[in-house]
């Protein structure tokens, strides 16, 4: 089997450690659309000019060995190993100055298909189905009369370090999360795929 090469816009998946970012208004309005948890609904969201593509890359074909993870915040970028060879690379966008990743070896402790933020979302109008707040914080954040709470979604999240973990997610370019690991859905899919809970995880 061939390696898989995978060419991806930058606007991708939301996440769920980024800022939401929302105008109120269609992609039909001529507006500059949003770049953070919601730009994977609009699907005229805008590639930022002068930023590459971003690819990854998988191919485990006939290659054992333990697994593990080693993700470069310099670099922006995650290696996927088996034993000594690696297997797979994704582009990644970790923790802003504000929200860093934690460096340090961590482990896989949870894999969750469907997983949901527990504390950052979007408060939304019931009446206008605007969003009034695009990066709510539920330690921060009261939701009002006639508002909605929507927890950020995290879709394939490996959680390695408390609250933080890999999913996927929006890569502007550069690290932007809210401490968390965001990655191409593609990508994301792979590595949640062949990771176990126990996996080793090192961020430098």
């Amino acid at each position: 089997m061939k390696a898989i090469f995978l060419s991806l816009p930058i606007a991708l998946l939301l996440s769920s450690c980024s800022e939401f970012v929302s105008t109120g208004m269609s992609p039909s309005a001529g507006v500059s659309l949003p770049t953070g948890y919601l730009a994977a609904f609009r699907h005229a969201a805008p590639v930022r000019e002068g930023l590459p593509h971003e690819q990854g890359f998988w191919d485990a074909e006939g290659i054992n060995g333990p697994s593990s993870i080693r993700i470069h915040r310099s670099e922006q970028k995650a290696y996927f190993y088996k034993g000594t060879h690696i297997v797979g690379m994704s582009p990644v966008a970790t923790g802003k100055t504000t929200h860093t990743t934690p460096g340090g070896t961590f482990k896989i402790s949870q894999k969750s298909k469907d997983h949901k933020s527990s504390l950052y979302g979007v408060i939304r109008d019931n009446a206008t189905g605007q969003v009034v707040n695009d990066d709510a914080d539920t330690r921060k954040h009261k939701v009002g009369p006639g508002q909605t709470f929507e927890n950020a979604p995290m879709p394939y999240f490996m959680r390695f370090n408390g609250g933080i973990g890999m999913h996927v997610g929006h890569l502007p370019g550069y690290a932007a999360s809210h401490g968390c690991v965001r990655m191409p859905k593609p990508m994301a899919i792979k590595f949640f795929e062949n990771v176990e809970v126990g996996t080793p995880v090192i961020v430098e």
